[in-house]
């Protein structure tokens, strides 16, 4: 229903904001513009959809193989303890439990074009345990509040386009968006177990936390003692040996088991390429409401609404030139990179706003965007709190952001 709600608001804001624009600025060229928006949108979302048809057949068929040799119940069993706190829905040693460690794993490693498919596969393990399929379950939930947070260890790609910016030293933003990101995604778990009535307090369950961050916090340790030309090179390699190794051990244990590997793969590849089918609608209303949004200036409206709100307050507003990124975050990721790219080119990469706008980039994901992908793909149109709860999470990264933005460059 929100779903709803928000959709319509991007269409009625958009109107009134370019009747606005036209009749006291005189602004010819606003409707036009939003009407070439909306086409430029669904010609997008449809873009998106075909870049991903490849992948996601790939993967899915990678998946089928590995839940056919027994590899997805491995893991279920391995993290089954802490899910089963985080996930009581699920039933024990499920292959949900498995689909969602893997497209995690991928997460923080930064494969987003291996973690996508891989969340669409998770979602659709926990669709086979949603008693109202219209309806967006416990497990769905806490699953795609955590997917928002975005929670990734290396931003490669954030990295890589400071380093198309010129800016001196284009990791020096790793460690920040490390703590920003983490903090979203802790955030977002306290609060969707809280609502959910999870016991924070289970041995378990905390251990697993403690445990954890205690990685988090090792791994941001060990990057600061290599240089920048050693933090790309190792991000990348770790992450093609780990994903390799993933599919690797997926056909080696379906030859184990004796299992037709070729046959599960192409089954497997099928389904994939019906899920791109069911999320292209989905992806189309919602790319195509935030294209209006833009195209209308109400994002404009909006930014200068919120410096002058600050500057009322007397606080530093240093941060604003980067609040286009962090307003489009859960919009658009590419539109919010697009304008973390606009930032650094404007303020230059080495700025304060221009270093601010990667860490908030990095510090979250597009809620509205895993929400279109991910409930669209098994049929949810009833999300709850989902999307409350996961723009609380990109709420938080963004806070966090700004507060180790100013801790290290300001």
């Amino acid at each position: 229903m929100i779903l709803n709600y928000i959709w319509v608001a991007f269409f009625l804001i958009s109107f009134v904001v370019g009747l606005v624009k036209l009749i006291f600025f005189g602004d010819m060229d606003v409707f036009p513009a939003i009407l070439n928006g909306t086409f430029t949108s669904a010609q997008g979302a449809f873009n998106i959809a075909l870049g991903y048809t490849g992948a996601i057949t790939l993967w899915m068929g990678i998946m089928k193989v590995g839940e056919k040799a027994g590899a997805i119940n491995f893991l279920s069993r391995i993290v089954g303890p802490f899910f089963s706190r985080l996930f009581p829905e699920i039933p024990k040693n499920h292959p949900a439990t498995g689909n969602i460690l893997l497209n995690y794993s991928a997460n923080l490693l930064g494969l987003s074009n291996a973690a996508t498919p891989l969340g669409l596969k998770a979602m659709q393990s926990m669709q086979e345990l949603n008693p109202k399929k219209d309806t967006a379950s416990n497990a769905q939930i806490m699953f795609l509040v955590l997917n928002t947070s975005g929670l990734t260890l290396i931003p490669v790609t954030i990295m890589a386009l400071r380093m198309q910016s010129k800016a001196a030293n284009p990791t020096d933003i790793f460690i920040p968006v490390l703590i920003a990101t983490y903090t979203s995604a802790l955030c977002g778990l306290l609060a969707v177990s809280i609502r959910q009535r999870i016991n924070l307090l289970d041995k378990v369950l905390l251990s697993w936390l403690i445990g954890i961050t205690a990685i988090i916090v090792s791994i941001i340790w060990y990057f600061t003692t290599l240089s920048p030309q050693q933090i790309s090179e190792v991000s990348s390699l770790s992450s093609s040996i780990i994903l390799f190794s993933i599919i690797i051990t997926f056909i080696t244990g379906a030859l184990v088991k004796k299992i037709n590997v070729f046959e599960s793969f192409i089954e497997g590849a099928k389904s994939g390429f019906e899920t791109v089918i069911k999320i292209l609608p989905y992806l189309v209303a919602m790319l195509v409401g935030i294209g209006v949004f833009r195209a209308s200036g109400a994002m404009d409206f909006l930014i200068k609404g919120f410096a002058w709100g600050f500057e009322q307050l007397g606080v530093n507003t240093d941060f604003i030139p980067a609040i286009p990124t962090a307003l489009m975050k859960p919009l658009s990721g590419s539109g919010s990179q697009a304008m973390m790219l606009d930032t650094m080119k404007s303020y230059g990469a080495d700025s304060f706003v221009g270093r601010l706008s990667c860490i908030i980039q990095g510090s979250a994901d597009t809620t509205f965007y895993i929400v279109a992908l991910y409930f669209g793909s098994v049929g949810v149109s009833k999300t709850r709190y989902a999307i409350t709860y996961g723009l609380f999470t990109d709420f938080c990264g963004i806070l966090a952001a700004i507060f180790v933005a100013y801790l290290f460059f300001h």
